[in-house]
């Protein structure tokens, strides 16, 4: 399989058999790191890094990645690029795409990346944006067959916000994959209706399913996978805070909620998570609204079923798959 060349937007762009390619690929490589293997065959090779949202996992992942397979890495923090500002997002991808032989792009719209891509010339990886994060999505599912020795068949439960990047891009991989994604959630949080639909009509034909209900115990039953996100972003107003909590604290994920799972199911995070008062945010939001705990309970984040720290390095293996698949014809895989 050749993806030399190819941009890494989304998932829905990817067929299953191409997006399950990346996942061995990443195993592989993962398997040389671990055995000291080098594997630098982009010796000579330069990426630029844009992120006008910060992020520790993603640069790190993306910056470790790229030294590994010999690469050179200039990371443009959102003070460190006039993207959208002084200059076009067309105009920075011209300007890059001649200095670079990829780009990451970590913000805002999809738009923003799927413009990058259109004008850059060069593979376009998107590390994320409101509406979707794929490379999340190869870390979760690597993360998932190691410790589940599978992936067809799967049921996936979601709880929390499900209307943005994670949600999504959650159901359409499940719905690639052939895997039984559940977003357990209230309805007003429940994902867009034409991706729903898209990810309906993609998992009739992999023998998925994708189902929305506001009933954990319904939701959780038999889960091999529950998976949660934090439930409001830095900055957003009390009010915003408030609104949320009130919401989404039923589907915090809990012992109760654990304990309707199947007995080996394992628990994600794509992290940062807010599990206890060890963080700014989280000791701000227990002298504000009384919470210890938000969208997983301590006991359930450091406990034997979760794996999110599993999940949290597969990141630099499954972007460094991303990375090698598309700047390289080498078949890697072998």
């Amino acid at each position: 399989m050749n993806l030399k060349g190819r941009h890494f937007l989304k998932l829905k762009d990817y067929t299953p058999e191409e997006i399950v390619y990346l996942i061995d690929l990443a195993a592989q490589l993962k398997a040389k790191k671990k055995q000291g293997i080098r594997h630098d065959g982009l010796a000579g090779k330069n990426v630029a890094l844009i992120f006008e949202k910060t992020s520790t996992r993603t640069r790190c992942a993306f910056e470790t990645a790229a030294y590994d397979l010999g690469m050179h890495v200039t990371y443009l923090d959102p003070s460190g690029s006039q993207i959208g500002k002084k200059e076009s997002i067309a105009d920075t991808a011209r300007v890059l795409g001649r200095m670079y032989d990829g780009i990451e792009y970590r913000g805002f719209g999809q738009d923003i990346v799927e413009e990058l891509a259109r004008y850059a010339g060069v593979p376009v990886w998107n590390g994320l944006t409101n509406e979707f994060h794929p490379t999340q999505m190869l870390a979760d599912m690597l993360t998932i067959r190691e410790h589940l020795g599978r992936l067809k068949g799967v049921k996936l439960v979601y709880m929390g916000d499900a209307r943005f990047n994670m949600g999504n891009s959650l159901m359409v991989t499940a719905a690639k994959l052939g895997m039984h994604f559940v977003a357990c959630t209230s309805e007003k949080y429940f994902p867009e209706k034409a991706l729903v639909e898209y990810c309906r009509e993609t998992a009739a034909e992999t023998g998925a399913s994708v189902v929305l209900t506001e009933d954990v115990k319904e939701g959780t039953k038999d889960a091999d996978v529950i998976y949660t996100d934090v439930w409001v972003s830095m900055g957003e107003p009390d009010d915003i805070w408030e609104e949320r909590l009130h919401d989404l604290m039923p589907y915090q994920v809990n012992r109760t909620a654990m304990e309707n799972a199947k007995p080996g199911a394992v628990f994600m995070h794509c992290l940062p998570a807010f599990h206890d008062l060890n963080t700014g945010i989280g000791r701000e939001v227990y002298e504000k609204f009384g919470f210890r705990e938000l969208e997983v309970t301590n006991e359930v984040f450091e406990g034997p079923q979760s794996v999110v720290f599993d999940e949290a390095e597969n990141r630099m293996h499954t972007i460094k798959a991303v990375m090698a698949a598309t700047l390289s014809e080498e078949n890697y895989l072998k």
